[in-house]
């Protein structure tokens, strides 16, 4: 019996070696830098992170944290964030699925204007759309108030990922709608027992967008947000920022508290977000 024979591997040489492996360095360097720096200038005062001699480590100290977390309303900024991304959230995944799975599955009227409506939303900058919403908001009297920041951050996250989802849906076999009809379920039986199960790497996905889109967005929260105690973190965080005051190390110490959250649903998604990237991308 012969043999078959497998392709030599190319073997790098060593000044590519050495050169990918510098570029990757350089890249990581680029991309973490930043994060120690805030990292540790979080445990400095003040004084030290304004001062032209740089250091690494100078006086450190947990009093900055003590500050945010004690003498300001950065508790209660917390707990906005968390109520505003948690039902964005949700709602998002409801919408985006049962969307995806429409759009995918069902061939009804308008289906295709629908699909276009929601990749133009993707056209355009928020900048441009804070006034239209914000007229919006204020006739239906929602102005300064957690529902009017959840509508807004739905408008850009569910387009988006009802996208991302019809994709991934279109990589389910249709053979198992069938079954399931067989068997008795009706359509959102069938979604929600036999297809939503299996889209969990893209459903994983739309959960860490939608998480995220509430989680840092600044520009609605400014335009729609009044007052101090219903502020959410990202336009929080500019209290430590005046005009003619900067306060750095609060600033520092918070924005590291606040990735926190982000972390750890990141942590918790991240075995999916590949997949689910990657299938979504499918052509429908």
């Amino acid at each position: 019996m012969s043999r078959v024979k497998r392709p030599a591997r190319s073997r790098r040489s060593p000044a590519r070696s050495v050169l990918l492996h510098g570029t990757l360095l350089v890249a990581s360097v680029i991309a973490i830098g930043p994060i120690v720096w805030v990292l540790l200038s979080s445990l400095k005062p003040g004084y030290a992170i304004q001062s032209s001699e740089l250091t690494l480590f100078r006086d450190t100290t947990l009093a900055n944290y003590g500050y945010v977390l004690t003498e300001t309303n950065f508790p209660r900024w917390f707990l906005n964030s968390v109520i505003v991304a948690a039902f964005t959230m949700g709602i998002g995944i409801f919408l985006s699925a049962t969307t995806g799975y429409a759009v995918s599955r069902f061939n009804f009227p308008g289906r295709r204007p629908l699909m276009m409506v929601f990749l133009v939303t993707q056209m355009f900058p928020v900048a441009i759309l804070i006034v239209p919403i914000y007229t919006i908001m204020a006739r239906v009297g929602l102005i300064n108030t957690m529902p009017a920041l959840i509508i807004a951050y739905l408008t850009i996250a569910v387009p988006f990922c009802a996208w991302m989802l019809k994709g991934y849906f279109d990589s389910i076999p249709t053979s198992l709608d069938e079954a399931a009809a067989l068997d008795g379920c009706g359509p959102f039986a069938t979604f929600w027992r036999v297809v939503l199960p299996l889209a969990r790497p893209a459903v994983a996905v739309t959960a860490f967008y939608t998480f995220l889109t509430a989680w840092g967005e600044v520009a609605y929260a400014s335009a729609f947000i009044q007052t101090d105690n219903k502020f959410t973190l990202a336009y929080g965080l500019q209290q430590f920022v005046p005009q003619f005051n900067p306060q750095w190390e609060y600033l520092t110490a918070a924005a590291v508290l606040v990735t926190v959250p982000a972390g750890l649903v990141f942590f918790f998604a991240q075995k999916h977000l590949v997949s689910g990237l990657t299938a979504g991308g499918t052509k429908g």
